[in-house]
């Protein structure tokens, strides 16, 4: 009797090597034949093999070995063009900076697929040791974290390494909340035309960067209306003109005292529409170091005040904003697209509300509505100051 045939396989060609082990090949999407990227000990180990790469190809979950033997650097590099031109012009200096002195020099010259979770553990674990402090360490990771998954969605490689990798925590900083009387002191202890300048970021919300982009244009006196539509970036030492964060455009109505003042600094500064409202002495655009140094910083120290920065009037101003009339309110004069921008990373709670809180619990307690110190509810607003606490 004639022994039994053997079925012909038909995905596949798998040959025994003079090892005695066996090898794999297979066609790809395209027809070429590929080699596993191992050899197996059994014949029905390479079967297994072949019929998951199989399911794979059908599925459309496969991917090319040669693609995952793209290097870091490479993908970086093609990465960075890709997205470059819709990043603004100090974060695209950013990340092309993080990719030239931090991913290429460790993680560079590795093929993709070479990468795992634990490279980036040791590369984060390097940083650290390095002394890169935390806020660094994170932002090159997400950088990173972006480059992979670029990978992962254009079929370079199936996951991305970028999981389960603990960051340094951030160190828990509160910004420096100030009164309005104390924002009101920097004011007046400045220099003109900077106290305006001052002004405008205190009682504004604008930011360091938009207050020095600001424009005889931009200030609509009769309206009492000034309008954020740039911001002055430095961005490896160069001065870069472009939109505000996030590309938050918005008009911001202003204090009648406050437009009076640079109505009367309008009409003495030359030049049109396109002149800077605050330059240096030579008339050029303002850097943060040196103004801070020169203008803010006395400004601070003759107000009686210490520990206060730029930013921490821009987190003040949102404060008083988001408790007397909503966080979305604060959003809006902040420019921020998501209210939880502001919660998460400006507003704070004004200093005695906790105390009001517990005096209006006792009326509370008792069945009255509006205690005092409690806000109207919008229903009550019908004189349209929405969130003003209710008179005593």
């Amino acid at each position: 009797m004639a022994g039994k045939r053997k079925s012909r396989r038909q995905f596949g060609r798998v040959r025994k090597l003079p090892s005695g082990r066996y090898q794999v090949r297979y066609p790809g999407p395209d027809g070429v034949l590929r080699p596993a990227d191992r050899t197996f000990a059994t014949t029905t180990d390479a079967d297994l093999w072949l019929a998951k790469k199989r399911i794979e190809i059908e599925e459309g979950r496969w991917l090319d070995p040669a693609d995952a033997k793209t290097t870091v650097e490479d993908w970086a590099a093609r990465w960075l063009a890709s997205v470059g031109p819709q990043l603004k012009h100090k974060t695209r200096a950013t990340y092309r900076s993080i990719i030239a002195s931090r991913i290429n020099p460790v993680l560079g010259g590795r093929e993709l697929s070479s990468v795992r979770p634990i490279t980036v553990a040791e590369w984060v674990a390097k940083m650290k040791t390095d002394g890169a402090g935390a806020s660094w360490i994170r932002q090159c990771y997400r950088v990173f974290a972006q480059i992979m998954a670029s990978a992962v969605d254009n079929g370079l490689i199936a996951v991305t390494p970028c999981r389960g990798v603990r960051l340094p925590r951030m160190p828990q900083t509160e910004p420096h909340i100030l009164t309005p009387q104390e924002a009101s002191r920097i004011v007046r202890a400045a220099d003109a035309p900077h106290d305006l300048l001052i002004a405008l970021l205190a009682f504004g919300g604008l930011r360091i960067g938009e207050a020095f982009a600001m424009r005889r244009g931009d200030i609509d006196v009769p309206r009492r209306l000034v309008h954020v539509d740039e911001n002055l970036a430095e961005a490896n030492g160069a001065l870069v003109f472009d939109t505000p964060k996030s590309h938050q455009k918005r008009t911001l109505t202003l204090a009648r005292s406050l437009v009076q003042r640079l109505s009367a600094y309008l009409s003495q500064l030359p030049g049109g529409n396109d002149a800077l409202l605050f330059t240096n002495r030579a008339g050029r655009p303002l850097r943060y170091n040196q103004w801070r140094k020169a203008h803010f910083d006395p400004a601070v120290t003759a107000a009686g005040l210490t520990d206060v920065t730029p930013h921490d009037l821009r987190a003040s101003h949102a404060t008083w904003v988001a408790d007397q009339y909503g966080v979305m309110t604060a959003a809006h004069r902040l420019g921020h697209s998501n209210a939880s921008v502001t919660t998460r990373h400006y507003a704070r709670p004004a200093v005695g509300r906790d105390a009001q809180v517990a005096e209006a619990s006792e009326s509370w307690m008792e069945g009255h509505d509006n205690p005092r110190g409690a806000r109207k509810g919008h229903d009550d607003d019908d004189d349209g100051s929405a969130g003003a606490l209710v008179p005593v």
